[in-house]
């Protein structure tokens, strides 16, 4: 019998995907789920998949690749889509489609399938991914296709056919999460006048129910590699995954935004990326502190470019790879620890220091001890506007 190599999350969409894949299609559906924070219990989704019809179920942990190869890049090229959301799905969703592509080969499957929307944007992530390492294997998108209009009609058709699934009709939120972030949607956050419900949130509290007295933290960067909280050394995982915690705690991460889809609609949007809120900024601050202006300014604009590629589904395009190599060109330089302030809601830098710091107290001083050559200024002046003079002399 033919066999189909399903993206699998355990939540409504893939769960029902499994038998309308057997029904419609007639395959044998293989699942694969990416673990990459995701995932509490193996056991609960390996169950789940198999009563819903699954011939096997691959649960495999890739989150030290996912930081090492997509967190830590990204984190590198200050990767924020339209100056906001860090990109936690869209990151995950190349490393899923190089994984689905590998299982399906290796189980010998003639397609691939995932529970995207029509309208969203992992479609395109993981169909151009797939496409782009292996353009012979046929593409499946349920959701695409099915005569379910509603989740509601989804919980339906679960039921009837004794499919374990944890959302019910009271609580319909849609949420994918990761390490790097959580991203919520449906219900009542389609309103974008609406507020979020508390319920909504996973790891960020309220600014009212975080602690008073602000928390400071210092961050340890090698090489642009963050090492290290608040002087102990643990590996990037471990760190993101305690700063989700820490930061968290403080409200931090939140983001509410009107986001312009790959597809052309606009769509409010509700992440949750304590982790990623604070790495980038400290990330950014301590960069800035070692490089030039030049090259700070215009790694602004790339840096735009590299979220837009990200976030559109094009990690497997020669333009990434080459942004990814400009922007580890310097990270040797980027060496040296920030201290971040916690404070209802917010991350704000406090404090940086590098043995690569371009930054000098004598010069920019305008106390006793400023070496900063005044008489220089003159010239500059003359210099720097020369090409102006009287451009608008009437």
């Amino acid at each position: 019998m033919k066999k189909i190599v399903l993206a699998y999350s355990g939540g409504l969409d893939t769960s029902c995907a499994v038998k309308w894949l057997q029904e419609h299609y007639g395959y044998e559906v293989i699942c694969f789920s990416a673990f990459i924070g995701e995932v509490k219990d193996k056991t609960k989704l390996i169950k789940r998949a198999k009563a819903a019809g699954a011939l096997k179920t691959f649960i495999v942990d890739l989150k030290d690749e996912f930081a090492k190869d997509y967190i830590l890049p990204a984190i590198w090229a200050h990767a924020r889509y339209e100056g906001k959301y860090p990109l936690a799905t869209a990151l995950g969703r190349p490393m899923i489609a190089k994984h689905l592509v590998e299982v399906a080969e290796r189980e010998g499957a003639e397609a691939v399938a995932h529970g995207c929307t029509g309208k969203g944007n992992d479609q395109v992530r993981l169909e151009v991914g797939v496409r782009a390492l292996n353009p012979d294997l046929k593409i499946i998108a349920p959701l695409r296709e099915w005569e379910f209009k509603t989740r509601e009609e989804e919980i339906e058709y679960a039921r009837e056919k004794c499919i374990p699934i944890d959302v019910t009709k009271k609580s319909i939120y849609s949420i994918d999460k990761n390490i790097w972030g959580i991203a919520i949607e449906a219900g009542i956050l389609e309103d974008p006048m609406l507020e979020p419900p508390e319920d909504a949130y996973v790891m960020t509290k309220a600014c009212d129910k975080t602690p008073k007295k602000p928390r400071y933290i210092e961050i340890g960067f090698v090489k642009g590699v963050p090492v290290s909280l608040d002087g102990k050394k643990m590996p990037l995982v471990t760190l993101i995954d305690r700063l989700n915690a820490v930061a968290g705690a403080y409200g931090v991460g939140r983001f509410d935004m009107i986001e312009n889809r790959l597809v052309g609609i606009k769509s409010r949007e509700v992440y949750e990326a304590p982790a990623a809120d604070v790495l980038l900024k400290a990330h950014d601050e301590l960069e800035g502190f070692v490089m030039d202006r030049e090259f700070i300014h215009y790694k602004r604009v790339l840096s735009e470019k590299y979220a837009e590629l990200v976030y559109f589904g094009l990690w497997f395009s020669p333009l990434r790879k080459a942004l990814d190599a400009f922007f580890a060109s310097n990270q040797a330089r980027v060496t040296g620890k920030v201290r971040i302030k916690l404070d209802r809601g917010h991350a704000i830098c406090v404090g940086r220091e590098s043995k690569f710091a371009l930054y000098r107290e004598k010069l920019a001083t305008y106390s006793k001890g400023d070496l900063f050559d005044r008489t220089a200024a003159t010239g500059f002046m003359k210099l720097w506007g020369l090409p102006y003079e009287g451009m608008y002399k009437s």
